[in-house]
């Protein structure tokens, strides 16, 4: 995973409105895909079963030819791309391309340990 709490985002937020679904309770892993993308698919299955490992952690898929305005709001430049978002919605880390299960593993727990602020 590439980026850091502060690193690149600050405070920017995502919510129910920007994803199309509920935030989850811990944190939200969020994929942005495309239709023929071979990778995405692999990516969802991971992001999935993580999320499944974890309570309170939602997976949200968002197709980024639909939501083209949220994919240049956010720079994405192509997908796979996941954000992992904290229990508010911040962004604390983003990658591009496959990720590693271990590497999906290890941002999730810096966003669930990352303090959620009012």
């Amino acid at each position: 995973m590439v980026s850091g709490p502060g690193e690149e985002y600050g405070e920017r937020r995502l919510g129910a409105a920007e994803l199309g679904a509920e935030l989850g309770e811990r944190a939200t892993l969020v994929q942005f895909s495309s239709a023929f993308c071979q990778p995405c698919r692999a990516t969802r299955r991971t992001l999935a079963e993580v999320a499944g490992m974890v309570d309170g952690v939602a997976h949200v898929e968002i197709d980024a030819e639909d939501r083209l305005a949220l994919v240049r709001e956010l720079d994405v430049l192509r997908t796979p791309t996941v954000l992992v978002l904290d229990a508010r919605g911040r962004i604390v880390r983003r990658a591009a391309g496959q990720p590693r299960r271990a590497d999906v593993i290890a941002a999730l727990g810096q966003a669930v340990r990352w303090p959620a602020r009012g």
